[in-house]
């Protein structure tokens, strides 16, 4: 049973709630008039490795926004995620929330840590330097007004899972090839927005941009790889050091799970974050730039409790391996090697119509009625074609036997759990127009449009990676490729739990 755990706000904002702990207000009454919002920032280095240069360094970027008795720390985090894989462990969530209660009063549901989904190597003391950051955000409280609005940034990233014309799904990654050109039909949508909050002083000076925004920050750089805060690094310094003022840029993940910058396996240039994250920099300032704060702003932060099916790949274990077995067996023969097959491919590509001789001495066989390198031809092309397929069937195959490992492991993970359903913790926080729903895991690119389509409310935001870490979570239509893309695989969700999320999601943003 999913249970209201708390809505931290003196005026609550759907329709028909009155004022929390107040009796109902007269109908011609004075409105009673929000208390002042408060916010405080502060950043915090959480690099583990000395040598990382400062353009690369991982940061804890916090914002602690507060309003009478209400007070919320929202956190980013250059990790990879909160628990679950990477350098942080399932309980730094509890711990940190632990010492912030006992430390500054801050109530552990009010606390919404997201991960940037970076894959940087952190601090080993990763929970002291957080709670060190959100105490400077509190020391740091002053008056502020806020205005909400929306970026656009198209330019650099895709979805990396493609339709092919089998009706399989593949998806980009390092681990394996992806599919020929003529096998592609449709690749998946994008999310070009870029949700943005925007906290001013009094003194109209920027003290925090909060940007949310859907896309994989594994680009890499030449010199530290993947070690690295990566494009969403490079764009918080951007908007950080064009406004000034000490202006903190928080990011949130959004729903990331299937988005890879653009690139992604390029082999013919250094792959490099910045470029990248200079262009969704400079995309969220330009829209920065046309918010006019407010005063007097709602703060609003709900958490909400839900059970999720587990998903139970038994089945599909047994077919997958099956096809595993079928295609090892469709491997077949040939003469050539990859020397021979890489010469062949040269001298038919570029001369198709005489690729073994020159043109007369074809046409003097063929004026004595010999077809002898005719009859070459043919047998080199059949052998070439042969090669190519046992290529692309070996190319098939690592890509089943990397995503048969995760399938295993998640299915001998949800025996040993009994099947039993998956706790998840949502959050949902409105500040002003700024309206926000967490969850833990990697969210597709698809959730969030759906959410926001069913919600039709501007500046509504879906973020994954926040609050815990339970592997990917894709749609349900992606879940029926199990074995063919990282993310149907490296799921321990049944399908079912697309709409009771989606559902869930809307019924906050609606209490909101």
């Amino acid at each position: 049973m999913i249970r209201l755990l708390g809505v931290l706000s003196l005026a609550l904002v759907c329709t028909g709630c009155e004022p929390l702990g107040h009796p109902p207000q007269e109908a011609n009454a004075p409105a009673t008039p929000q208390p002042q919002l408060l916010a405080g920032t502060a950043k915090v280095d959480i690099t583990r490795d000395p040598t990382i240069p400062p353009s690369d360094r991982m940061y804890a970027r916090v914002l602690v926004l507060q309003q009478g008795d209400t007070q919320v720390a929202l956190i980013g985090l250059d990790v990879v995620a909160i628990g679950g894989i990477g350098p942080i462990d399932n309980g730094y969530l509890g711990r940190v929330r632990k010492r912030l209660q006992a430390e500054l009063g801050i109530r552990p549901e009010s606390v919404l840590i997201n991960a940037s989904h970076c894959h940087g190597v952190v601090a080993a003391d990763v929970d002291a330097r957080t709670v060190q950051a959100v105490g400077q955000a509190v020391k740091n409280l002053v008056p502020v007004k806020v205005g909400t609005g929306t970026g656009y940034e198209d330019r650099i990233m895709q979805n990396r899972r493609m339709t092919l014309k089998n009706q399989k799904q593949a998806d980009v990654r390092h681990a394996y090839s992806i599919p020929s050109d003529d096998d592609v039909v449709s690749v998946g949508p994008i999310d070009p927005k870029i949700g943005i909050l925007r906290i001013d002083r009094m003194d109209n000076t920027t003290l925090a941009v909060v940007y949310q925004f859907a896309c994989h920050p594994i680009m890499g750089t030449p010199t530290t790889a993947g070690n690295t805060a990566d494009l969403t690094g490079y764009a918080s310094r951007v908007i950080e050091e064009n406004l000034g003022h000490g202006a903190v840029a928080v990011f949130l993940q959004g729903c990331g799970g299937d988005i890879n910058p653009i690139g992604y396996k390029d082999v013919h240039h250094p792959r490099h974050a910045e470029p990248l994250g200079n262009q969704l920099g400079l995309s969220t300032l330009q829209a920065v730039r046309k918010i006019s704060p407010r005063a007097a702003p709602t703060l609003t932060c709900i958490q909400e409790q839900m059970q999720l099916p587990r998903g139970d790949t038994t089945e599909r274990l047994i077919a997958l391996e099956a096809e595993q077995s079928r295609l090892l067996k469709s491997l077949r023969g040939t003469t050539l090697d990859y020397k021979s097959f890489q010469s062949l491919v040269w001298k038919y590509g570029l001369f198709p119509e005489y690729p073994s001789e020159a043109a007369h001495r074809y046409l003097h066989e063929k004026q004595w009625g010999r077809t002898d390198w005719n009859k070459l031809d043919a047998e080199n092309r059949r052998n070439m074609q042969n090669y190519l397929a046992n290529i692309r069937t070996m190319e098939e195959l690592t890509r089943i036997q990397t995503n048969l490992a995760l399938l295993r492991k998640h299915n001998e993970a949800a025996l040993a759990a009994g099947r039993q359903p998956i706790p998840v913790e949502l959050v949902g926080l409105r500040v002003g127009d700024f309206r926000l729903v967490t969850f833990p895991g990697e969210l597709t690119v698809q959730i969030g449009l759906n959410i926001q389509s069913t919600f039709q409310k501007p500046n509504t935001f879906v973020s994954g990676y926040t609050n815990g870490y339970i592997y990917y979570a894709p749609t349900s239509d992606q879940l029926k490729n199990r074995g063919y893309a990282q993310e149907d695989c490296d799921c321990i969700l049944a399908p079912e739990w697309q709409p009771l999320f989606e559902k869930k999601a809307v019924e906050i943003f609606q209490k909101l």
